[in-house]
């Protein structure tokens, strides 16, 4: 956040990956509200798993060094992911509440080898390396946790978190397996409205309060639920099963996914699961409608 004067509307925003489906969206909310936006446009390019790290330390160490330079960069907001925590404890039994503090370890990330790591990877190793950097050099660092996000996309394609969470009905087999290992790995897929998530990260902006990570989740539902309550049987597709293992099926009190922290600071939620869902398959098979008028 750049703060060129007094007033809100001389207050500019630099948006990094702006065209994704997140930074589409805080662009769009930021413009609405009067703001000036800056926007910096998502590196595309794919890196093999042997150069994950570097690349993402590169990457935060150069925003975050450009931030000062500035030297008018009041706060940072980083968005982080549910995919660098979990619901197990280190003997791999469930815990009943799921915050800030539960991490994933690298180390058993790359281990397990399961659906998703490089992302997953990038991800715990830039928010690790933005913490580090913004605390030896003075600068405002907040996090914003995101669970899956879901709902309308400003994006030409379909984001990435909706085309996951859309995989039983896509049946592409490859998303569904990164599906059950989130499910997997918090006993239940944690969501939020593309809204909601932006006006956390605004809301964290402008919150003199915030300090450190915050978990953005309206609630959390398990993915057998999701199938049988959301999807009809008419539209899921199939798709190579994945043993999500008997222990998930028995754990009959799913882990809390907690955004109890970011509720204490006064945020509140205006979309809920039902809400959430009803409108990503809404907005789902509207673009598969216009995909087929335009070919």
């Amino acid at each position: 956040m750049d703060m060129n004067g007094e007033g809100k509307k001389t207050t500019t925003y630099c948006v990094t990956g702006a065209s994704g489906y997140i930074g589409s969206w805080l662009v769009k909310s930021l413009l609405e509200r009067g703001y000036t936006v800056h926007a910096t446009l998502r590196d595309l390019e794919s890196y093999v798993e042997s150069k994950v790290i570097d690349p993402a330390i590169r990457g935060v160490r150069n925003v975050l060094g450009s931030c000062l330079k500035s030297k008018s960069v009041k706060r940072v907001v980083f968005t982080s992911s549910i995919s660098t925590l979990t619901a197990k404890d280190e003997n791999e039994r469930w815990r009943s509440f799921v915050d800030e503090t539960c991490k994933t370890p690298i180390d058993h990330v790359l281990q397990t080898k399961a659906s998703g790591r490089i992302y997953v990877v990038s991800k715990l190793v830039s928010e690790d390396e933005a913490f580090r950097y913004a605390k030896e050099r003075g600068l405002d660092l907040v996090s914003v946790i995101t669970t899956t996000v879901s709902g309308p996309f400003l994006t030409p394609s379909i984001p990435s978190s909706l085309q996951v969470l859309l995989s039983p009905i896509t049946g592409d087999s490859r998303l569904f397996a990164i599906l059950s290992a989130v499910n997997k790995r918090m006993g239940s897929i944690g969501l939020v409205h593309i809204e909601d998530i932006c006006r956390a990260h605004l809301f964290l902006m402008e919150q003199p309060k915030a300090k450190g990570q915050y978990i953005c989740c309206v609630g959390s539902i398990d993915m057998h639920e999701l199938m049988l309550e959301y999807f009809s049987k008419e539209s899921l597709c199939k798709v190579e099963k994945v043993d999500d293992g008997v222990e998930e099926r028995q754990c009959l009190m799913k882990p809390t996914i907690s955004s109890k922290k970011l509720r204490e600071l006064g945020f509140e939620y205006k979309y809920g699961i039902d809400e959430i869902l009803l409108q990503t398959v809404e907005c789902f098979h509207q673009f598969e409608v216009s995909l087929q008028q335009t070919q």
